[in-house]
């Protein structure tokens, strides 16, 4: 494994405006990239026919393409490219709702797929629906959901990039799955 200071250090230099470092740092992040990837398809499991490669590259392209951000370490870089794949396939599943696309119509693919079923889509989009309320109401709590549940960070990780204590953390993640459950049952 990479140590995290390394990764950091061309996190800052790319945040700095160096471009050449991205060379360098692609194939350290490209294997935590992928697991990021996998861990949100298979969240959102039967009905996507979206590849793990194909969100990597989306992911890239829009991560190479971010302007102002200044990287402050792994852990925040990770954090907003678990944000990043999550808009991406919350763009994919609304667009296999739409009708121009086939609506909810069965997609086979003869190469290797995640699968969204209507039910899981439906999930995904419940969840997004309510976490966009959650952050008008307390923007940290949604944070930590994101981090946690999208990014797949660890309590420690998602502190580190929110700047609060572990503690917090938790007590905002329980808080906020609370609130979220009992958001989406009322939707029902």
């Amino acid at each position: 494994m990479v140590p995290s200071s390394e990764i950091t250090e061309l996190l800052i230099d790319w945040s700095n405006g160096n471009q050449q470092v991205l060379d360098k740092l692609f194939p350290l992040i490209e294997n935590e990239l992928h697991r990021l990837a996998h861990y949100n398809l298979r969240r959102v499991n039967p009905g996507i026919t979206l590849q793990t490669t194909a969100l990597i590259n989306e992911a890239y392209i829009r991560l190479v393409n971010q302007r102002d951000v200044h990287w402050q370490n792994r852990a925040h870089f990770f954090g907003i490219s678990a944000q990043i794949m999550r808009r991406i396939l919350l763009n994919y599943v609304r667009d296999q709702h739409r009708i121009k696309r086939g609506g909810r119509a069965v997609q086979v693919s003869l190469s290797e797929v995640a699968v969204v079923s209507p039910e899981k889509s439906d999930e995904l989009l419940a969840l997004e629906e309510a976490l966009c309320r959650l952050s008008e109401v307390d923007e940290r709590k949604a944070k930590v959901v994101e981090l946690r549940y999208y990014g797949g960070l660890s309590v420690e990780e998602t502190a580190e990039v929110l700047k609060v204590s572990g503690i917090t953390v938790m007590r905002d993640w329980n808080l906020a799955k609370a609130w979220l459950a009992r958001e989406i049952r009322n939707e029902k």
